[in-house]
């Protein structure tokens, strides 16, 4: 039984006590109910102000059995409250110093600012893909959800310096904000560059008009969720066999079919190869889709006699499995 359990299970039963009592008093001296309910209180109290009323032998030889029995046990329910609210205090430090410590070993982790509906389904994507990552939120009703999912978080303000540098905004890999007011997503943006210049920053906007405003606060990319629905049901009756294919390789986790990017480190074997003499295509069975080449230019469909260069990212299709012996590949341990 959890301390929750003997918590009410006490109450309960110092209800059921004071019940029995009254009773007792309005069974054997005929008292009222309010006389016989004052004189169980003070009674499993011990505060002796005295009998209400002259009582019975009988009524003393009740007395007695309900303060041997009634004492001890307000007792061990002032116990079980103490240590209720005592333990969940402690286990609440305890904790949040374990989650202090986890937060302070991350590097090149993600900051999610916002845990609503979109931030929530945001850290599920990151989970699915075992990146780490830290939720910012001020809500404290929301605690019990980021509890369940498992997520290191902080409680606190996202706009506010303090919460940000719990979050390790100095040694961040890249910042969402998914706040609900673009106002609050604006400020963010210049708060999080001013912390950290060199950080992507990606930031939500629920109106267009607040899309360059983001850009010209630094954020790198601006995602606007009512433009990218507009334009996913328009691609569903344009394009439906392309949307069925990106929802296999980015949403469906039933599909062994993924879409994924993998940077080309100095230390891997297929720096300076072509992507005909890598053999990716027959080794892996991946479709390179693109490259993004180190100057940031993306060239689509590269042709075999492309040359792998460190610092490159590769744009590659295929079995999850495969992409992950790839990854190995280029970004060797």
């Amino acid at each position: 039984m959890n301390r929750t359990a003997h918590l009410i299970t006490a109450i309960v039963s110092t209800i059921g006590l004071i019940a029995l009592g009254t009773l007792g008093y309005m069974l054997i001296e005929h008292w009222s109910v309010i006389d016989s309910l004052y004189m169980t209180v003070i009674t499993l109290a011990a505060v002796g102000y005295g009998e209400v009323h002259d009582i019975s032998q009988t009524g003393r030889i009740f007395t007695i059995v309900l303060i041997f029995f009634g004492v001890s046990f307000v007792l061990y329910v002032f116990g079980n409250i103490v240590q209720f609210l005592v333990e969940g205090q402690i286990r609440l430090i305890l904790g949040r110093r374990k989650l202090d410590r986890q937060i302070n070993r991350l590097k090149n982790h993600y900051i999610i600012c916002g845990y609503g509906r979109m931030g929530r389904s945001l850290c599920k994507s990151l989970i699915q893909k075992q990146q780490d990552f830290i939720v910012i939120e001020q809500n404290t009703d929301r605690i019990p959800a980021m509890e369940e999912d498992g997520i290191l978080f902080v409680i606190g303000s996202a706009t506010e310096e303090t919460s940000l540098l719990k979050a390790g905004i100095k040694n961040a890999g890249a910042l969402m904000t998914v706040l609900g007011s673009d106002a609050d997503n604006v400020f963010l943006v210049l708060l999080t560059k001013g912390l950290n210049p060199n950080l992507c920053v990606i930031a939500r906007a629920s109106q267009n008009s607040t899309k360059n405003i983001l850009y010209t606060a630094g954020a790198n990319v601006v995602v606007s969720p009512y433009e990218v629905g507009a334009r996913r049901m328009a691609h569903a009756i344009l394009r439906p066999g392309v949307i069925r294919f990106l929802e296999m390789a980015f949403a469906d986790e039933n599909t062994d079919i993924h879409l994924e990017q993998t940077k080309v480190e100095k230390s891997s074997n297929l720096v300076g190869v072509t992507l005909k003499d890598s053999e990716i295509r027959k080794n892996l069975n991946l479709i390179v889709l693109a490259m993004i080449r180190g100057d940031d230019s993306m060239q689509f469909n590269p042709s075999a006699e492309t040359i792998i260069k460190a610092g490159d990212t590769i744009i590659a299709v295929g079995e999850n499995k495969s992409l992950k012996k790839l990854e190995k590949i280029l970004n060797p341990a």
